[in-house]
């Protein structure tokens, strides 16, 4: 039996061309805006801040202004002299005259009750997410969360120490636990080395699935050369024996 023939699809129109590609450069173009816009804004509210605090004998734009009598804005001049006095800052505190006058400063900043609080928890932030000696997230890794059959991914951060590990009976380590789509909360959980799955991905491209919502996935290809990789290296190994299960 001869099925009839399939018409052919309708030809898109002029109209519906010109929709698609407009949707397609949205597409572009809003990324690109979108953080033009945001370092845009960021360096206005800098400057406004800055500014201000710049005495006019030395500021930029008063100093054009007087010699061309042209009246300019320059953006980013707040943003320009932060970053100098940041750095200047720096430098003194590297001396012993910087690091006394730092060490008198803060001494004075905690003998005021309600401060010292405040002070405290914010330079604890800060040298936690500034320290130069920061450790990063070790492997990206599958376990399961919040039950068994629901796996979530995961951040190693360490092995377990101390009390924590002293206290169990397993190989823990330390797992960051992110929420979706901001990672920057979660849980931090101990759990046993055994439960976990490790992944091949990189811990950018794991942060990147789960900021996304799960639309955004890794490189097949890199994913694939990388289990590759991981294949051949295994054969070289010898095969590891399990330890038998106990009988139930």
């Amino acid at each position: 039996m001869q099925l009839p023939e399939t018409p052919p699809p309708p030809k898109r129109g002029f109209f519906a061309g010109l929709r698609s590609s407009f949707f397609a450069g949205i597409v572009v173009i809003a990324p690109i805006g979108v953080t033009i816009w945001l370092i845009w804004t960021l360096t206005g509210w800098i400057d406004s801040w800055v500014l201000p605090l710049i005495p006019n004998a030395y500021n930029p734009a008063l100093l054009i202004r007087d010699w061309t009598g042209i009246e300019v804005n320059i953006r980013g001049i707040g943003v320009v002299t932060f970053l100098l006095f940041t750095i200047l800052v720096g430098w003194v505190a590297k001396g012993l005259i910087g690091r006394s006058l730092i060490l008198w400063a803060e001494s004075l900043v905690l003998s005021i009750p309600v401060v010292r609080s405040l002070y405290s928890g914010l330079k604890q932030i800060v040298e936690t997410v500034l320290s130069q000696g920061e450790q990063n997230f070790e492997k990206a890794a599958l376990m399961e969360y919040p039950r068994k059959g629901v796996w979530a991914i995961c951040f190693i951060s360490s092995k377990a120490r101390g009390e924590v590990q002293a206290s169990t009976d397993d190989d823990v380590v330390a797992v960051f636990m992110p929420t979706t789509p901001n990672p920057t909360s979660g849980f931090l959980l101990f759990v046993p080395r055994r439960d976990l799955i490790v992944l091949d991905m990189g811990v950018e491209d794991a942060a990147k699935m789960i900021i996304s919502a799960g639309l955004v996935y890794p490189d097949g290809e890199a994913a694939k050369k990388a289990l590759e990789d991981g294949g051949s290296a295994s054969e070289d190994k010898p095969a590891e024996k399990k330890a038998p299960e106990a009988a139930e």
